[in-house]
């Protein structure tokens, strides 16, 4: 056994009785200041002048989502606190059991992330129903969501972490079948990579096109090509986002994956470049952070390309949160006849490929595919 094997986080030395009770007391204390911080900021509806269409009262929904069910959003809500108290519980109980573990190491980087969210919403037009429990709409991160940044994308570990396990699980069934000088065997991180990719692809595109058919959020605009039922409410871009969406999974799962020494690329890598040589855990935390915050980074700057040369012209009609004004920043709604009032939203010049601002639309004379349907 190497001295890197004695020394790998992922078998830590013992350590006092006190050490657990300290973690198992940080993680309460930093779960009750998430639950706090959520009960202090909720909002529910639209409430900022910003995007509060002032013409509509309370918040009708002009659209019949998923099966005519018209509660969804308490749906949601429901599920919500339900995966958030798993999630911290069995964070807390697996972190008592397995300290410094490489899969709570990244669970806990994947749930970090969400600080990028507001940006992986206001890039691919990712416009949510204000109905949801969200942070107040003037703070200046969640401003960047195109309407409001709700409190569900705590929940992103899940869905972001979870493939590298259906994968990992495929690639063992597939080498135990498969000789030693099979591909699986040689290159097994190419081979997990692209099983993630394919667990990944098929798990977004199931889940989206679920939690957009119930009216959870809606893609506004999306690139006519590559998408599945273009122009209606529930559009999605689905070539678009389960391909670039996986950039997350796919170096989450490599980062993890451990080797015949034991170890994980991420504790392999962290040695490498030194990172913390004496703190290997902590080495491997850091270089997890940093490779997926950058994946991540890596899928929003992907639908700022998008969004910057104005592929994405499909808005989805008619507009489905009409207590909300009409988020508009190209002007393809009003290009396709939606009634407003509009609004931009932030970043709605360079960012968005038009320096000088949202353009000057002339409203179709037909009415337009947008148009209410008793005109």
């Amino acid at each position: 056994m190497t001295t890197e094997q004695i020394k790998s986080p992922s078998a830590p030395p013992p350590e006092g009785p006190h050490k657990p009770r300290v973690w198992t007391v940080i993680w309460v204390v930093v779960a009750a200041a998430i639950i706090g911080l959520i009960v202090a900021t909720a909002r529910r509806g639209a409430v900022s002048d910003r995007i509060r269409n002032p013409e509509v009262t309370g918040a009708p929904r002009p659209v019949k989502f998923l099966f005519g069910y018209e509660h969804w959003i308490d749906v949601w809500h429901i599920f919500t606190v339900i995966m958030m108290v798993v999630l911290i519980v069995g964070f807390i109980v697996l972190w008592r059991k397995y300290p410094r573990h490489p899969y709570l190491l990244m669970a806990l980087v994947t749930s970090i992330i969400v600080w990028q969210d507001p940006i992986m919403n206001w890039a691919p037009f990712a416009v949510y129903d204000p109905m949801l429990w969200h942070y107040p709409e003037d703070f200046p991160w969640a401003a960047i969501s195109p309407t409001v940044e709700p409190f569900i994308c705590f929940g992103y570990v899940a869905f972001q972490f979870g493939p590298f396990f259906a994968a990992n699980w495929i690639l063992r069934r597939i080498q135990v079948r498969r000789p030693l000088g099979s591909f699986a065997w040689r290159h097994p991180l190419i081979s997990l990579v692209a099983l993630i990719f394919a667990v990944g692809f098929i798990v977004d595109a199931m889940l989206e096109i679920t939690l957009v058919g119930t009216g959870l959020y809606i893609y506004s605009q999306v690139p006519p090509f590559g998408s599945v039922f273009a122009g209606k409410p529930w559009q999605f871009p689905l070539i678009w986002e389960s391909s670039l969406v996986t950039l997350v999974m796919m170096s989450a799962g490599v980062l993890v994956y451990r080797d015949d020494t034991g170890r994980t690329v991420a504790e392999k890598l962290a040695q490498r470049a030194r990172i913390f040589p004496t703190r290997p855990a902590l080495g491997m935390f850091v270089v997890m952070l940093l490779i997926v915050n950058f994946s991540y980074f890596l899928y929003g700057a992907a639908f700022m390309t998008i969004k910057a040369t104005k592929i994405a012209t499909s808005a989805a009609c008619p507009w489905p949160y009409p207590d909300t004004k009409v988020y508009d920043p190209q002007g393809f709604y009003e290009k396709n006849g939606q009634p407003g009032p509009y609004f931009n939203g932030v970043w709605a010049t360079w960012a968005s490929g038009q320096p000088h601002g949202r353009p000057d639309v002339v409203p179709p004379a037909d009415g337009g595919r947008c148009k209410p349907a008793h005109q």
